[in-house]
């Protein structure tokens, strides 16, 4: 085994929670105390550890890390469409 279950616990577990807030914006259809910037840097964290793994260590995990920087993306798209309404 070349990956640490750490790291994928940790994925896992952020991969659960957002859902949670997708679900809440699509169901209020209101983004009130959530901020953009810390979903950015998010993000941000994220495509560090895709890069990190396509460039050092390359294995299913990396797939773990488009998931989580794609639903956190997903939240931040509601955001900004929630926040104009």
């Amino acid at each position: 085994m070349s990956f640490s279950i750490w790291e994928i616990l940790m994925l896992v577990c952020f991969a659960c929670s957002w859902p949670v807030s997708i679900i809440k914006s699509l169901r209020t259809k209101i983004v009130a105390g959530k901020s953009p910037t810390f979903m950015i840097i998010i993000m941000i964290g994220y495509l560090c550890g895709i890069i990190h793994k396509i460039v050092y260590h390359y294995d299913w995990v990396t797939y773990l890390y488009i998931f989580n920087f794609c639903i956190v993306g997903t939240d931040l798209i509601l955001y900004f469409y929630y926040r104009k309404k």
